[in-house]
């Protein structure tokens, strides 16, 4: 059985009051918390092994180098990627996804090409596409929702045709909380020569992730929504891909040797690093991933569905309030959007705040989708493996309590 108050006890920064309340922390599709033993694992690097990796040939780098090495080994396991070189360090899925758009442009994509995103997608795996679509003359096609508000897959699957070279696509919404079909999206572009590109900022930290079984050709995620630090990132790309890819960006570290006429790159995931990368936040990703591991993805997908299984009913029958996504308990991950007629966002974020909870308010870098939802700002819980039944119940009482207090005054 899941323990979440004893997990709990592994995050001192939840053990704190906010205005005279006890922390509710429901903001973790922004930021995960950091567990003790990842602050320790970055303050042990900090503290005795800190140097740059690769080039030093003393004691510290060596270290330093090891530290920084295993840490790909431990993502490359984590996601059961087939080749240690398919993971490249960078700063966060934003830096991933505009690496393999860049390399895409740089590449693969001609005027007339097509790319297919869909109306869900974050700014990240929007703009980076919007942009070279216009400045290669490239068509940008969008996958509709359905009237659950989820991924119209026949209507996407439609639109893939022998122009798309690109499928770029959330794993998990970050405002609706839905599961797209990856390997259905997967089977179709590759079936007529295209990449399918996918985020998977908001999948990786809560549920097994497989990349060779869902046959993505690029994945990428980020450090700080699965326990690790800010600033640290994944792309991962299949090898025979990025062999055959040059880099987009240029510097030391990435090179086997330079003339004034020329440059000879490195092999693989090197030619894609350049520059001195985040060691200390490459340590503590794989501190976090060891620490997700133990506890194991599979209880803490099983974990979060019992909290969305227990909560999202009781909010769909409070009156006067939107709730966004499936209302399907079994078809909604822990982000939970929703509306309280007629309080603006920010107002109930603000309300929340005073009574301790943290939620998110705004568009959530995903414009385009709140304009297809009819609205221009939503609040935003989302839940993880260390928040209670009880917190469920706090989140429950604290919107009615906003509901009396901008009714009532």
């Amino acid at each position: 059985m899941f323990d979440a108050d004893a997990v709990r006890q592994d995050f001192p920064i939840l053990d704190q009051m906010v205005f005279d309340h006890p922390l509710v922390y429901l903001d973790n599709g922004a930021s995960a918390q950091m567990p003790q033993v990842v602050i320790e694992a970055v303050s042990d690097y900090h503290l005795n092994h800190h140097s740059n990796v690769h080039r030093g040939a003393h004691t510290l780098s060596g270290r330093a180098t090891d530290l920084y090495e295993s840490a790909r080994d431990t993502v490359q396991n984590f996601i059961h990627a087939a080749y240690r070189e398919e993971i490249i360090f960078t700063s966060g899925t934003t830096h991933s996804l505009n690496l393999v758009s860049q390399v895409m442009a740089d590449q693969v994509l001609q005027a007339g090409d097509e790319i297919l995103i869909s109306e869900m997608e974050h700014h990240a795996n929007l703009i980076p596409w919007q942009q070279i679509a216009k400045k290669k003359g490239l068509t940008l096609k969008r996958i509709p929702l359905n009237e659950n508000e989820e991924l119209d897959l026949a209507e996407g699957l439609e639109l893939i045709n022998e122009k798309t070279k690109v499928v770029a696509i959330a794993h998990v919404s970050n405002v609706l909380g839905v599961v797209n079909p990856i390997k259905d999206l997967a089977d179709a572009v590759h079936a007529v020569g295209g990449y399918l590109v996918v985020d998977g900022a908001q999948a990786v930290p809560h549920m097994p992730v497989d990349v060779q079984e869902l046959d993505a050709d690029f994945y990428a995620f980020s450090g700080h929504k699965m326990c690790g630090p800010t600033g640290i990132g994944i792309l991962y790309g299949r090898k025979e891909l990025l062999e055959n890819f040059s880099p987009v960006f240029y510097g030391g570290e990435m090179i086997n040797r330079v003339t004034f006429e020329e440059s000879h790159w490195k092999e693989i995931p090197y030619k894609f690093e350049p520059g001195t990368p985040n060691i200390s936040g490459a340590v503590g990703l794989a501190a976090g991933i060891d620490y997700l591991s133990k506890i194991g993805l599979e209880k803490i997908q099983a974990y979060e569905q019992a909290l969305v299984d227990y909560v999202l009913p009781q909010l769909l029958n409070i009156e006067g309030l939107t709730v966004y996504g499936p209302k399907d308990p079994s078809r909604h991950t822990g982000v939970i959007s929703f509306n309280i007629d007629p309080v603006h966002p920010h107002d109930v974020a603000t309300v929340f705040d005073s009574r301790g909870v943290a939620i998110r308010a705004g568009h959530h870098c995903a414009e385009p989708l709140l304009d297809v939802l009819g609205t221009r700002s939503t609040a935003r819980a989302s839940f993880y493996f260390y928040n209670t039944f009880e917190e469920a119940d706090r989140l429950i009482e604290v919107i009615n309590k906003t509901k009396e207090f901008f009714t009532y005054g």
